[in-house]
């Protein structure tokens, strides 16, 4: 199974986030849990409540690009790092770096079922050029 987890969370982080209506249902179990560590604390995020994220990360920007740096499987659980790109209506001719993103997902009847999630946003003194060489993707 660890090919099959890998090329799901793959095609979920390569898929077009802000514009395919399609995401939720194709990529995450209806049961799913998603325990994320942010700057902000910690969230506890169901189904719906990422439903209701995405609708306000999509109202929010452009543009998202994400960048994968890691990607690993083992079995059922695949481990990720990656950094998310955006460009804002107010400013679309300018990407900005907003967050570092280290995701473990377990895939369960061929959906992303349960996720752990730690993130951090981007500062002026992050060197992406030597800590994103990619491994495994």
């Amino acid at each position: 199974m660890s090919n099959k987890a890998k090329e799901l969370v793959r095609d979920f982080y390569n898929s077009d986030l802000l514009k395919d209506e399609t995401i939720l249902e194709r990529f995450f179990h209806p049961d799913l849990q998603l325990i994320w560590n942010s700057a902000d604390g910690l969230n506890i995020l169901s189904y719906d409540d990422l439903k209701n994220f995405l609708g306000e990360v999509k109202r929010s920007y452009n543009d998202l690009r994400i960048e994968i740096s890691h990607l690993l499987a083992d079995g059922p659980h695949v481990t990720i790092r990656y950094k998310y790109y955006i460009r804002t209506m107010e400013n679309p001719d300018e990407e900005l770096g907003i967050a570092h993103f280290i995701g473990i997902w377990e895939v369960k009847d061929d959906k992303i079922y349960k996720g752990y999630q730690v993130s951090q946003p981007v500062t002026e003194n992050d060197d992406t050029t030597e800590s994103y060489q990619k491994v495994k993707v």
